[in-house]
């Protein structure tokens, strides 16, 4: 949840990357702060593991300017994929204002991205929150792919998999080469900002 100090006119929102291992997750917050580097205050945050790329959690400050008079300061965080981290996983979602659900568009990963959707919805109901009511985005990661035939799913059967109910935005991306990946960002930033208005 949005933590909203009215002495320092500051809110800081909390939004995650979510999906499958390998999805591309900390790939997404990589190129976001190469691109951002003089709006960051801090270092990308990333501790590294064996077999996936995040034990614990990536975390990167961004400073987006005001809203309503306070400065919004937005915290990106990455969970890990793997399904042994299922308690880190459920940490880092906990009072998370918006989410971007990074699916990998390999036709072999199809199964692990609904199986870490299906995950994601379970632990949003630990905490209480509607996946039709959180701040969601899509990101169909790797599209890059294609030029090396690498067999993908396509943009439809994504959809239907993952998005036929919630009609959420929607990105076809590579985080590797950075397409769509700001355009990911900012949407997942404008629509938790805009679910935040009335509290300010």
């Amino acid at each position: 949840m949005a933590l909203i100090n009215s002495d320092k006119k500051e809110v800081e929102v909390k939004l995650v990357y979510y999906g499958p291992g390998r999805a591309g997750k900390t790939s997404n917050l990589e190129y976001i702060y190469k691109k951002f580097k003089k709006r960051i205050k801090g270092e990308l945050a990333s501790i590294k593991t064996h077999g996936d790329r995040t034990l614990f959690y990536d975390s990167l400050p961004l400073d987006i300017g005001t809203v309503k008079g306070y400065n919004i300061k937005v915290q990106l965080y990455t969970i890990p994929g793997q399904i042994k981290y299922a308690t880190t996983k459920k940490l880092v979602l906990r009072g998370a204002d918006g989410i971007v659900f990074v699916a990998d568009s390999m036709v072999l990963r199809q199964n692990l991205n609904i199986a870490s959707f299906q995950d994601l919805k379970e632990n949003l109901t630990i905490f209480d929150k509607d996946i039709f009511k959180i701040p969601l985005v899509f990101q169909y990661n790797k599209r890059d792919l294609a030029e090396q035939n690498i067999p993908l799913l396509s943009y439809e059967t994504l959809e239907k998999d993952l998005n036929s109910e919630l009609k959420a935005p929607s990105f076809e991306a590579s985080a590797a080469k950075g397409s769509m990946v700001i355009e990911t960002v900012k949407k997942i930033i404008s629509l938790t900002v805009a679910s935040l208005q009335n509290k300010l």
